[in-house]
């Protein structure tokens, strides 16, 4: 008798944070102090006792909307073969067709496309790296958790020095004031702080226009940075692809889209260098999988936004220079029995069954919002 999904669980999670943060979308006037994280967890059991496990993860509004629509998902799952995962992405997007084929249409997906996953790499005794091809047992990381705009130049220093001792192998600050100079004077007091020789990013969130990203490249330029990323609005693939070949510094971009469909013409006209699409943002390990291949034909970077208990294993399949961004706000609440191991710049991918990941439930049950079950 073959294996079928017997029942389905979901959680609502709203995880806080310790201090809210700004970048530059808040500098700017578009967007409050980011507060809290919003997390939609699957937990999908077959017939013969396996279980399986995902998440999606939302920043400000949207997460109960993930999560609405993942009940209206589950219910189809119900009694469905749990190796056909291809076949039952497509039914979920069908289903809910009428409002798109991208953003929580397709973020609602996400939970239950890892999860499948992660069910299958556990039943051939595998982690999901080795199911889908290891590359990489180590995995170079930078941290991006207090490289917010909400702090002084100093604070930012003195947050930057503490992950360096614990383990980061680079830091990323945030960018994009108004006055783009005053950038520039943050990353000069910053690269002049720690030294020619660690790597550092900037990301300016989407609040430059050309001209002035030109502006501010040009003098970013004299910094050695790793990248400069989302110079520009991020459906702005020509202003990407012009100052991926205006200026030295790599570009960096894709964090926002919400579909693989909606990074194809970043990845047909090769308008970046640093590819940063978000596995749960577009859908999941399976169109992820379609992210590596064409990164690959092009030998780009890739350096997913975010999600770093998740990526760091789907990288690691990766033949081509890659990054993992650091952030600690899931492991300082708490939320999974399991902890990145992260040394001398590097992070260790690790080795356990499936994705990795299990829920710690006493966590769990102090930020669950809500749940519901399927049979």
């Amino acid at each position: 008798m073959p294996d079928f999904i017997k029942n389905i669980e979901i959680k609502l999670l709203k995880v806080p944070l310790e201090k809210p943060v700004s970048d530059a979308k808040v500098i700017t006037g578009k967007q409050t102090p980011l507060k809290e994280v919003m997390i939609t967890c699957a937990i999908i059991r077959t017939n013969d006792g396996r279980e399986g496990f995902g998440y999606v993860y939302c920043k400000r509004n949207g997460g109960p909307a993930q999560y609405s629509l993942a009940k209206e998902y589950a219910p189809l799952l119900i009694d469905e073969d749990p190796d056909d995962i291809s076949r039952l992405w497509d039914k979920l997007l069908w289903s809910s067709i009428s409002i798109g084929a991208g953003g929580v249409a397709v973020q609602a997906i996400t939970p239950f496309d890892i999860a499948l996953w992660d069910l299958k790499a556990k039943k051939a005794e595998l982690s999901i790296t080795k199911l889908l091809g290891q590359f990489k047992e180590e995995v170079p990381c930078y941290n991006t958790s207090g490289g917010f705009l909400q702090d002084s130049i100093d604070e930012v220093i003195d947050n930057a020095q503490k992950v360096l001792s614990e383990g980061a192998g680079g830091i990323k600050i945030k960018v994009g004031q108004k006055d783009y100079k005053e950038d520039v004077r943050r990353v000069e007091a910053l690269r002049k702080a720690l030294g020619d020789d660690v790597p550092i990013m900037v990301d300016a969130n989407q609040q430059w226009d050309v001209s002035t990203a030109l502006k501010a490249g040009r003098y970013l330029d004299e910094y050695d940075l790793v990248w400069l990323e989302e110079p520009v609005g991020a459906y702005d693939v020509e202003g990407h692809y012009r100052l991926s070949r205006a200026l030295e510094t790599p570009i960096a971009t894709g964090e926002m889209l919400v579909s693989f469909n909606e990074g194809l013409p970043y990845l047909d006209r090769r308008a970046f260098d640093v590819c940063q699409f978000d596995a749960p943002r577009i859908g999941g390990i399976t169109q992820y999988k379609k992210v590596i291949d064409r990164c690959e034909e092009q030998q780009l970077v890739l350096a997913p936004h975010y999600s770093m208990e998740l990526h760091l294993p789907l990288v690691a399949c990766y033949n081509g220079e890659v990054w993992v961004e650091h952030f600690e706000w899931f492991e300082k609440m708490g939320i999974f029995n399991e902890r990145v191991e992260m040394n001398n710049g590097l992070m260790k991918v690790p080795n356990r069954p499936g994705i990795g990941l299990t829920l710690n439930n006493d966590v769990v049950r102090k930020l669950m919002v809500d749940s519901a079950e399927f049979k």
